[in-house]
C-alpha cells in the first residue's frame, strides 16, 4: 500500500465514524468533495521531499545516540579501568533507544538499525524506495559516534567493537545474533500494530528487551542486533573480519520476525504500523475549509 493509499484510508475511516456519529456538517461543495482536497493536501504533504532531510537526519542523530550510549560504555569502562559494570553497560543502548524512540519517532519512526527499515519495508509499513537513504544515515550516524568516541579517549576498549566472546564459534555467534535479533524485530512490528496499540509504551517494549537480551547475551556476542551498531567500531578500526556475523544474522533475524509478524497478524501495511514505521512529519491536518 502507498503512503498516499495510506492517509486516504485514515481519512475515509475518518470520515466514516463522524457521519455514523452524525458528526459530519455540510461542507462547502459538498463532504466527499472536501474529503478528497484534504487527502490531496495531507498526501502532498508528506510526499514533499523537502521534509525528508528531516527524517534523514533524525535517522543520522539517533543512531548516533544509540551508538555513542552501546559502543561509549565498553569504551569509557576500559578508559577508567572497569568503572562501568556490565548491567550499566547493556542498560545504557536500551535507554537510548527508549529516548529517541520517545523524543522524535514521530519524525521518522526511530528505526536506528538498518534490519528495521528492511522488516517494515517488507511489511508493507515503509515504502521500498526511502530504504536506502534511511540505512546510509544509519551507518554514517554510528560511524560518527566511534569517531567521537575515538578522539576523545583514543582506540581504548577495541572502540566498543562487538565480537564473539571467548570460546565461541562463529557459526555460534551467527545463531545467537539471528534469534536475539528476532525477538528485537518482532517485539519492534508487534508494538507497531493496530492489534497491540501501545503508542509510547512501544519504547519500553524495545527498549527493555534490548536491556534484556544484553543481561543474559552480551559475554556471547556484545548482543548487537544491529548491523549499523557494529559497522562503526568495525570501520574506524578497519577490521571488518567478523563483521559479516553481526550483518547476515540480524538479517536473517529480521526476515524471521517478519514471517513470524505474518503469521500472528497477517499482512502489514495498516495505517498505524505505517504511522509507526514511517513517522507522521507531514501529516498535518491541513486548515478546515472556511
Amino acid at each position: 500500500m502507498s503512503e498516499g493509499e495510506q492517509i486516504q484510508r485514515q481519512a475515509e475511516q475518518s470520515a466514516l465514524a463522524a457521519s455514523a456519529s452524525g458528526a459530519a456538517a455540510p461542507l462547502e461543495g459538498g463532504t466527499l468533495a472536501e474529503l478528497e482536497r484534504r487527502v490531496a493536501v495531507q498526501q502532498r504533504h508528506f510526499a514533499d521531499p523537502a521534509r525528508e532531510w528531516r527524517r534523514l537526519f533524525a535517522e543520522l542523530l539517533g543512531t548516533f545516540l544509540l551508538v555513542e550510549a552501546g559502543a561509549g560504555a565498553p569504551v569509557v569502562n576500559a578508559f577508567t579501568h572497569g568503572s562501568i559494570g556490565r548491567g550499566a553497560a547493556v542498560t545504557a543502548p536500551g535507554l537510548a533507544v527508549m529516548a529517541v524512540i520517545l523524543f522524535m519517532g514521530a519524525v521518522s519512526g526511530a528505526h536506528l538499525n538498518p534490519v528495521v527499515s528492511l522488516a517494515f519495508a517488507a511489511r508493507g509499513d515503509f515504502p521500498w524506495r526511502r530504504v536506502p537513504g534511511y540505512v546510509l544515515v544509519q551507518l554514517l550516524g554510528a560511524t560518527l559516534a566511534v569517531l567521537f568516541l575515538d578522539a576523545i579517549f583514543g582506540k581504548v576498549g577495541m572502540l566498543g567493537a562487538t565480537v564473539p566472546g571467548a570460546g565461541i564459534d562463529d557459526a555460534q555467534a551467527l545463531l545467537m545474533e539471528l534469534v536475539l535479533t528476532a525477538g528485537l524485530v518482532s517485539t519492534i512490528l508487534g508494538t507497531a500494530s493496530r492489534s497491540q496499540n501501545l503508542g509510547p509504551l512501544s519504547a519500553v517494549a524495545v527498549g527493555g528487551y534490548i536491556v534484556l537480551a544484553g543481561l543474559w547475551s552480551s559475554p556471547i556476542t556484545g548482543a548487537s542486533m544491529n548491523p549499523a551498531r557494529s559497522f562503526g567500531p568495525a570501520l574506524v578500526l578497519g577490521d571488518f573480519a567478523r563483521y559479516w556475523i553481526y550483518a547476515i544474522g540480524p538479517l536473517a533475524g529480521a526476515l524471521l520476525a517478519v514471517a513470524f509478524a505474518f503469521i500472528l497478524r497477517g499482512h502489514g501495511g495498516g495505517h498505524q504500523s505505517a504511522a509507526a514505521a514511517q513517522g507522521t512529519l507531514g501529516q498535518e491536518r491541513p486548515p478546515a475549509a472556511r
